[in-house]
Parts: C-alpha cells; sequence; structure tokens
C-alpha cells in the first residue's frame, strides 16, 4: 500500500479534522483566543506528514496555497459580515474564496518552482496535498482573525 496514496491521507485527514472541529467547538466563543487557537492547530496536519515520512518543505506550495487563500478569505468572510451579518459572510466567503484561489494559486506556483529550482522534492500525494492545504488554511485563517480580533480588536 502506498503510504502517501488516499487511504493513509483520507484517514489522516479524518482524525487532523476531528481534532481540529473538537478544539474549536470548545472555545469558539472565546474570541480573543481563537485566532492563535487555529494558528496552533495549522501544526496538527504536519504530525502525519512527519509520521509518513513527508518533509514539512515538500508541502510548502501547498502551505502557502492554503495560508494566502483562506487568510485572505477570512477577510473577505470579516467584511462581508460587517456589511450584511451571516449573509455578508457567506457571499463575502464565496465570492473572496474564488478570488483567493486565483491569487493563492500564484504564490503556490511560485514557491513550487523555488523548491524544484533548489532540489526539494515536491511531488504532490493525497497526503501531501490535503494535509498542506489543511495546514495552511489554519495557518491563514488563524493569523487574520488574530490580527483583527486581538490585535487590531475589530467589533462584528
Amino acid at each position: 500500500m502506498n503510504k502517501e496514496g488516499i487511504v493513509p491521507a483520507l484517514t489522516s485527514l479524518i482524525i487532523v479534522s476531528a481534532v481540529v472541529v473538537s478544539v474549536i467547538l470548545f472555545v469558539i466563543y472565546q474570541k480573543r483566543l481563537i485566532g492563535p487557537i487555529i494558528v496552533l492547530l495549522g501544526f496538527l496536519p504536519w504530525i502525519p506528514l512527519k509520521i509518513f515520512g513527508r518533509s514539512i518543505k515538500s508541502t510548502g506550495a501547498d502551505i502557502i496555497f492554503g495560508a494566502v487563500d483562506t487568510g485572505i478569505l477570512a477577510v473577505a468572510a470579516l467584511i462581508g459580515a460587517s456589511f450584511a451579518g451571516v449573509l455578508g459572510a457567506i457571499v463575502g466567503g464565496a465570492v473572496g474564496d474564488s478570488i483567493t484561489d486565483g491569487f493563492a494559486g500564484l504564490f503556490e506556483g511560485k514557491i513550487a518552482e523555488y523548491l524544484r529550482r533548489h532540489g526539494i522534492e515536491e511531488a504532490r500525494t493525497p497526503l501531501s496535498s490535503s494535509l498542506g492545504k489543511m495546514s495552511g488554511c489554519l495557518l491563514g485563517a488563524g493569523i487574520t482573525l488574530t490580527v483583527a480580533w486581538t490585535l487590531l480588536n475589530i467589533k462584528l
């Protein structure tokens, strides 16, 4: 069985997702802590990556994609929420996601070129792509929410 194939990737993704959702359910109303906690959760997908022998550097393009994509998406959702509440957050998130995918793809491609140029194996597998992007998304969202709610004290 391929140690980075679909079965180990899916198993790892389900386990990491369950832990992330459990932690978030526990701290969801701690507005000042949620951002830093999401940042910390962004390192959780690294555990199965290391267990299955994948270097974190090799998933750098996926991590950057996730961080840029979801970091900017969170800004769009916050802006939407400030204008139209929950509906604004949903629309801001949906529209923001399509825009941020394009921008994040630029960064992902650039990082992938850099890694290849420097001899770092970055071939995509189900394990590295899923957990790399998950890590980046959590890091991007956590940083955005930390800045918005903890440092800037933005009210919704």
